[in-house]
């Protein structure tokens, strides 16, 4: 096996050991580090003895080992004795890692900590990788992930997990994890690249992942669905430079068709389940695009319901944003134009990047250059995405009074 498919194997496998040494010993934090030792050393040993016959259980073993050695280092004699003096020797056939995800979803952890656990203890990333990603400083997401591990320690780390209202509550938080860390990667919040395709795919991977244990869930479905027919979109939306194509302009035969298919499937089974969630509607909503063989056979109308819709059980102002845009082509862009006017007094679009880019795109299609040109400005200047930042500057170039 090459170095690439020694990677990706324990990638796939070290969330499946972890949550199965957090089940058999609780301590997450300890369970991680140990785990985090076997991993190294299995991509130490495998490229030069060969991977075991039973990987999984070669790293469970070894982690196992590793985790004993640092309780009897650490704890007094009492509490090793509490421990086998051997790890099992039988590694149980299920697979915990929905249940791990469900446990660095702990809601005693703020958003940005549930999403750096979760790349580092499900997603397999160093945390230089997950540094690099969100551009902070290794030393600053170390410590957070330190913190976060610490707090789950702090509320009861073991399984097992929560169950009944708790348990699905937790969910939705999960897929909320997973759903943050597709759009850092789809759009990244700031830097020089538009995307961080490493995070997309990592957030594609495990919605996969989750999907198949719960294939009838629709929000599950949903999410996934969303994910594949966005991505699917990836090679159009830049120029060989680097600069952002708008949805409207980009050449659709560069779309990945074999996403689409299945993000369609995807979305259409999403929305056969018994409840409606914000998911499921925003797949229907990436589907309409995904149908239309170009942006002018875009079925507007059926966009613009399902935004109000979504606005309906979802309430944010970036679907009203969103609707905006929607109804701009519906009814034109005087009628997108008062809908945005509403959400002048909310403090959380104060100075928003995307409020003042589609403000200046419906003011320029309405013939308003001068005003389009302010917008365009001060959008460029919010954002933190230099490709972005690129984009909206050269729109507003071409309506600069002479």
């Amino acid at each position: 096996m090459t170095g690439r498919g020694i990677e990706d194997l324990l990638r796939e496998l070290m969330p499946q050991v972890l949550g199965a040494l957090v089940r058999r010993y609780g301590r997450f934090d300890g369970c991680e580090d140990a785990v985090q030792e076997a991993g190294l050393a299995a991509s130490v040993q495998w490229p030069v003895a060969g991977v075991p016959a039973n990987p999984r259980g070669w790293l469970t073993t070894v982690a196992a080992r590793r985790l004993i050695d640092q309780v009897r280092s650490e704890r007094a004699r009492r509490e090793r004795e509490s421990l086998p003096p051997e790890p099992p020797v039988d590694v149980p056939d299920t697979d915990d890692t929905l249940l791990l995800l469900l446990l660095c979803c702990h809601p005693a952890l703020t958003a940005a900590s549930q999403t750096a656990l979760t790349l580092r203890a499900v997603g397999g990333l160093s945390t230089a990788e997950i540094a690099r990603a969100f551009l902070v400083p290794e030393a600053t997401m170390a410590a957070r992930i330190s913190r976060a591990k610490q707090r789950i320690r702090a509320a009861g780390s073991s399984f097992p997990p929560p169950v009944g209202a708790q348990r699905e509550q937790r969910l939705r938080v999960v897929l909320h994890v997973l759903y943050l860390i597709f759009n850092e990667g789809y759009t990244a919040s700031s830097g020089e690249s538009l995307h961080r395709a490493e995070l997309a795919a990592e957030a594609i991977r495990l919605a996969r992942m989750v999907h198949r244990r719960l294939p009838d869930d629709g929000e599950v479905t949903g999410l996934l669905a969303l994910m594949l027919l966005t991505h699917a979109r990836r090679a159009a939306r830049t120029t060989d430079g680097g600069d952002l194509v708008p949805l409207p302009e980009q050449d659709r035969s560069r779309w990945d068709a074999s996403l689409i298919t299945e993000g369609l499937a995807l979305a259409r089974a999403s929305l056969g389940a018994p409840a409606l969630g914000p998911y499921q509607l925003q797949a229907a909503i990436a589907a309409t695009h995904a149908d239309a063989a170009s942006a002018a056979q875009t079925d507007w109308r059926q966009v613009y319901a399902l935004y109000l819709i979504l606005e309906r059980i979802a309430p944010n102002p970036m679907v009203t944003v969103n609707r905006a845009v929607a109804l701009a082509e519906v009814a034109g862009p005087a009628a997108g134009l008062a809908l945005l006017a509403g959400l002048d007094g909310d403090e959380r679009m104060r100075g928003h990047h995307r409020l003042l880019s589609v403000r200046g795109h419906l003011l320029e299609k309405a013939g308003q250059r001068a005003q389009a040109y302010a917008h365009y400005r001060d959008a460029a200047r919010a954002t933190a995405s230099l490709a972005e930042r690129r984009y909206l500057r050269s729109r507003a170039a071409r309506l600069r009074p002479c």
